[in-house]
């Protein structure tokens, strides 16, 4: 491991202590002293450097500067963050950010309420609990679907005999309706096609609300 870490130092081709490139002659040092310490933020690869710049600095003080930020940060990486050995190279584990940082894309539009969100806003009325997809049933003690194969919506159409209801069967009679053995299976179907089509209706309502035609 400390042969790994030598090597990477020696690879670093920095400055040192403020120096330009043009006063230096030999290799540089990597230690960095400065009056005002650093502050760093590992998590986000950050150094904070509160050292105020002469007035009009040249290119050459703004480079020495930057490189010893840079050598500071290293050193600090260096002696600070695990480093591990592996058949992929070298690794380093680096902290949890500690700097908030804005957001890459702009907070999303709030949606807009449904038509039925604005009248329950307005009537008081609030959304009821959710229930879990599974019912006891008291005949069979057993826990049964609500919807579905084997359905408490779909009670008494296997019954072999069912109780008439006089209204319904006259309605039968003028072939208005099905039989009774049918009577909830058809009632769940107009349901449903009732549900798709008013579930249509909010659609093409929303795209002309947006612009987009009908």
């Amino acid at each position: 491991m400390s042969e790994a870490l030598d090597a990477l130092e020696a690879s670093l081709p920095f400055e040192t202590n403020g120096k330009t490139p043009e006063t230096n002659s030999s290799k540089s040092s990597i230690t960095v002293s400065k009056p005002i310490p650093y502050t760093f933020d590992l998590g986000n690869l950050l150094v904070n450097d509160a050292n105020p710049l002469p007035p009009n600095p040249s290119q050459a003080h703004l480079s020495a500067t930057a490189r010893d930020c840079a050598q500071a940060l290293i050193n600090q990486l260096l002696t600070t963050c695990p480093i591990t050995s592996s058949s992929d190279g070298v690794l380093m584990t680096l902290p949890p950010p500690s700097t908030p940082l804005p957001r890459e894309k702009p907070l999303p539009p709030e949606k807009e309420k449904t038509k039925w969100e604005k009248f329950a806003a307005k009537k008081g009325i609030k959304d009821k609990k959710k229930e879990g997809k599974m019912v006891f049933d008291e005949e069979t003690q057993e826990w049964v679907p609500k919807w579905g194969y084997k359905g408490r919506n779909k009670d008494g159409e296997g019954d072999w005999i069912v109780e008439v209801d006089e209204k319904k069967e006259k309605k039968e009679a003028k072939g208005n309706e099905v039989g009774v053995g049918g009577e909830g299976r058809r009632e769940r179907k107009e349901k449903v096609r009732r549900n798709e089509r008013s579930q249509r209706t909010n659609e093409r309502r929303g795209r002309k609300k947006d612009g987009g035609g009908g």
